[in-house]
Parts: C-alpha cells; sequence; structure tokens
C-alpha cells in the first residue's frame, strides 16, 4: 500500500505550502483594484429643515 508511506507525500506537502506563501501572494498582490478606496469626511451634512405645507 504505497499511499501508506510518508515520504513523497511530506515533500508533495511543504513544497505545495511553499508554493502558496512565497509564490503566490506577491503575484496576487500586484493586481490593482479598479475601485480605489476615498477618504470621506467626518462630518454629517446639516438637514435642511422641512418647510411643512400646513404650518
Amino acid at each position: 500500500m504505497p499511499q501508506l508511506n510518508p515520504g513523497p507525500w511530506f515533500a508533495v506537502l511543504v513544497f505545495t505550502w511553499l508554493v502558496l506563501l512565497i509564490i503566490v501572494p506577491p503575484k496576487v498582490s500586484n493586481h490593482q483594484s479598479f475601485n480605489e478606496p476615498t477618504t470621506q469626511t467626518t462630518e454629517k451634512p446639516k438637514p435642511s429643515p422641512w418647510t411643512w405645507p400646513w404650518s
């Protein structure tokens, strides 16, 4: 039963994690987002008062 031999599977596991942790993140982070975040003011706009038709 070759699947019980951990030798080649451990190497595959280590190589896969190396690829996922070293090679992939820089490639993913190089992509630009189309919706760049914009800064927003902390001031809330003051609402205009309502003019009631019956007053």
